[in-house]
């Protein structure tokens, strides 16, 4: 396969609107167009045939939605831009999420951005997942779906629910992500976990750890200043007293 070669699918169910994409697309000499897609069903179909480097994708389609799309796409993801018609909504999601969309009719300024960033995505799997991680946080900003977070296992990197994490915690520059049954490395610093998540059920209990609330078993005094959590896993964390507070404050609520 040609490194140079950035090969393209095209997703829209407006015959009309990929026309135009795939013009204006044809004045970037390293962009192949090697498929289009008129439905999300149709675009699986094409992604897991063609293995294409990047999707233009569009979010409200017949059959199944662009985000129906993104969360099946799997472990070895395209780059995925966004194209949408305005919705005001949706783009406060994704500029939340820092995820790269396009806003029908697209500008030429913005359609180079997304090619660099696509040349700059290729290859590279945590980046890749956490694009579509973005994407699909994106869409339980707006209320419709779970926040996703990408973990790495050696050389495999996997999409995980948030839900399904019971903590993160950082030992010096290393960040694990606990599961039920596994331990993962992050690919973000704690501080930018923190700040993606934005969920109440995710709270520092300290400086080192994150905890999901929705996880925690037991709580207990140790000291007049130190509390320990216990996890539906076992595992135990020490708390700070202040943090305590706002735990306890969160669990009776």
């Amino acid at each position: 396969m040609d490194k140079g070669v950035i090969r393209t699918l095209l997703v829209d169910d407006e015959p009309v609107a990929r026309q135009i994409l795939r013009e204006e697309l044809e004045s970037f000499p390293d962009i192949v167009i090697v498929g289009e897609a008129e439905n999300g069903k149709q675009a699986l179909q094409q992604i897991v045939e063609l293995h294409p480097d990047v999707v233009f994708l569009d979010l409200q389609m017949p059959v199944m939605s662009g985000f129906e799309v993104v969360r099946q796409v799997g472990d070895t993801p395209p780059v995925v831009v966004i194209v949408t018609a305005f919705d005001q909504h949706a783009i406060e999601a994704f500029e939340a999420g820092a995820v790269d969309y396009l806003l029908k009719p697209i500008s030429e300024a913005r359609l180079r951005q997304s090619v660099e960033r696509a040349r700059i995505l290729r290859g590279k799997p945590a980046a890749l997942l956490d694009n579509v991680a973005k994407i699909v946080s994106a869409e339980a900003i707006r209320g419709a779906r779970k926040l996703k977070v990408v973990g790495r296992n050696g050389s495999e990197y996997h999409l995980l629910d948030a839900d399904d994490v019971l903590a993160f915690q950082a030992e010096g520059e290393v960040v694990w992500i606990v599961t039920a049954k596994q331990r993962l490395l992050a690919t973000h610093s704690l501080r930018v976990i923190g700040e993606r998540l934005g969920e109440p059920s995710f709270q520092r209990v300290h400086r080192n750890t994150i905890v999901n609330v929705n996880h925690i078993r037991k709580m207990s005094a140790i000291s007049s200043q130190r509390w320990l959590i216990t996890l539906s896993n076992s595992l135990q964390v020490v708390v700070s007293k202040r943090q305590a507070h706002n735990i306890r404050q969160i669990l009776t609520h």
